[in-house]
């Protein structure tokens, strides 16, 4: 890529103005190139001449002027100057811009993919809620920046596993299977209350609904320990089918689908509190067991056994955890929670730590709440109470690529409001609808170019020359670097203001230069330069997890 390039030019460049006596033989510090943010100020940028005048005492216009003046001729790099108070930027040269068209259609479906993983194992666990009810839309923001990452990830060449891990054990799912007996019991007539920390959602009725009328009173015939439970174990089932059926409409699937109770049944759970005890991280007091996690540099240690005997949903994670590096052994682990979950962070990484894996190795994104908002009113989104907007409710209403793009479009770390009336709106101020359109827009292109019999094959790409043209080329080059940066930060976003800004230097190009013309030299270099625009964009929506529309 053009970074790697041009850091080895500046790099080369260094070392033979420290072998002239130029500059002082200093530590070469690390050489991070930019995109200046004026492009009057070239394509590229790097400060590193700052970072040397702090090591050794020169001012950073002069290292910069020197480091320029030792800088080899490049078949990419048109001109490099200097700009205050020491920026080195670096302008393309056009030929070199325009040839690159011909390899994006080269490289195809394979364009902007890059092989920064070779081939390392990581596993990428999100969504993962507790199947107790529908998922809402706070779930569908884990869902698709998860099921985004995993396609970058895939792309930057990386091995992903995608994973969901449900928790069909612990204090949650005896309150699920409560609930739904009292309901089940409810339905049939009985006059029960529900538990004071069931769910309360009108989801439970239709649910024991469901159940009388495929299965009858027969649950209500066994002990009642033995009908609550075979009863929560079809509520479960249940819950999980709706859960895929859902993600599935959103575009998301998993390799694999983990259960919190098989850690008991193989146990892994005995395994790692035993390996634990031995390492001095177990700790009886107050009845109950507590993981040390002060020995760590934590602030305070954890439970994981109660001292009614049950495991804490943390003493579950740790088995899991052990199972993902130590038994499945993936090279990096990285999980995508909910905002309830920031507490579970730091403990979660002294647990690997004590387990003899680096803490690096595990990566928690962290995504917050969502704020769904309807004719300028909060919609509430919660679980336990009645007034629930179910994920698929919002789908249904704004399609799969709204939802898409909407929940990828701010930081997982920030706070987001889903604007449905925005969402829903065809014109160009909908960021979806804008950036699909500017796909459907060339495609229609080389339709008409296909009725009058016009062929880009023959055409000469040296003939872009024009500025909205080499901005379209120049915009269309970025998508490895958004592949790379994506890959380094875990952060999607990223994605939707590239293809925003792809679309704009689309439509750019559109209004400023007609595509077919009786200029037959001049269509077919610019047939080409749609039709990549088209690979690009369409490549950018598909790792995105979007459609490509040829029409709208």
């Amino acid at each position: 890529m053009l970074k790697q390039t041009i850091t080895e030019l500046l790099t080369r460049a260094i070392v033979a103005a420290q072998q002239a006596g130029k500059l002082p033989t200093v530590t070469l510090p690390e050489i991070v190139i930019e995109r200046p943010q004026k492009p009057e100020h070239g394509d590229y940028a790097s400060s590193i001449s700052l970072k040397l005048a702090r090591a050794s005492g020169i001012k950073p216009l002069t290292i910069a002027s020197d480091v320029v003046s030792f800088i080899a001729p490049s078949p990419e790099i048109d001109s490099v100057t200097v700009a205050p108070p020491g920026f080195i930027n670096f302008t393309l040269k056009n030929d070199w811009l325009t040839r690159q068209v011909d390899l994006i259609l080269e490289n195809g479906d394979t364009y902007g993919n890059i092989d920064m993983g070779q081939g390392k194992r990581i596993q990428i666990e999100f969504v993962s809620i507790n199947p107790t009810g529908p998922l809402h839309v706070g779930h569908g923001r884990g869902a698709v920046l998860g099921s985004t990452l995993c396609n970058v990830m895939n792309a930057s060449g990386y091995s992903v596993v995608k994973e969901y891990y449900f928790n069909d054990a612990g204090s949650q799912m005896d309150a699920f299977r409560n609930s739904l007996y009292a309901r089940y019991q409810q339905a049939l007539g009985r006059d029960v209350e529900m538990p004071t920390e069931g769910y309360l959602g009108a989801y439970m009725v239709d649910l024991a609904a469901e159940i009388i009328e495929e299965e009858g009173e027969r649950f209500l015939k066994l002990p009642e320990a033995e009908g609550i439970d075979q009863l929560g174990q079809l509520g479960l089932t249940k819950i999980l089918n709706g859960t895929r059926k859902d993600l599935n409409k959103l575009r998301v699937d998993f390799d694999v689908w983990y259960s919190e109770k098989t850690l008991y049944e193989n146990g892994q759970f005995d395994k790692v509190m035993r390996l634990l005890r031995q390492d001095g991280y177990i700790a009886e007091k107050e009845g109950a067991t507590w993981f040390v996690s002060t020995a760590l540099g934590e602030d305070k240690d954890n439970v994981v056994i109660r001292s009614n005997g049950s495991p804490t949903y943390f003493a579950a994670d740790i088995a899991y955890h052990y199972n993902k590096f130590i038994e499945r052994k993936f090279d990096r682990v990285i999980n995508i929670w909910g905002a309830d979950h920031m507490g579970h962070v730091s403990r979660m990484k002294a647990v690997v730590e004590a387990l003899g894996i680096e803490p690096e190795r595990l990566q928690i994104i962290v995504h917050q709440m969502v704020t769904l908002r309807r004719g300028g009113e909060i919609v509430k989104i919660s679980k336990r109470s009645g007034d629930l907007v179910t994920l698929r409710e919002l789908i249904d209403e704004v399609g799969i690529d709204a939802c898409r793009f909407f929940f990828l479009s701010r930081a997982a770390d920030s706070q987001m409001d889903f604007d449905m009336e925005l969402a829903k709106r065809q014109s160009a101020d909908n960021p979806v609808y804008y950036v699909q359109y500017a796909h459907a827009r060339i495609a229609s292109i080389l339709r008409l170019a296909q009725e009058k019999g016009a062929d880009s094959h023959d055409g000469d790409v040296s003939l872009l020359t024009t500025e909205p043209e080499l901005t379209l080329i120049r915009k269309m080059l970025l998508l490895p670097e958004i592949v790379e940066t994506i890959a380094q930060t875990l952060e999607p976003h990223h994605l939707t203001y590239y293809a925003q800004d792809l679309a704009t230097a689309f439509h750019a190009f559109y209004k400023n230069c007609r595509v077919i013309t009786d200029d037959k030299s001049m269509t077919g270099a610019r047939l080409k330069l749609v039709k990549a625009a088209k690979l690009v964009l369409g490549r950018t929506l598909n790792l995105m997890g979007m459609k490509a529309p040829e029409r709208m």
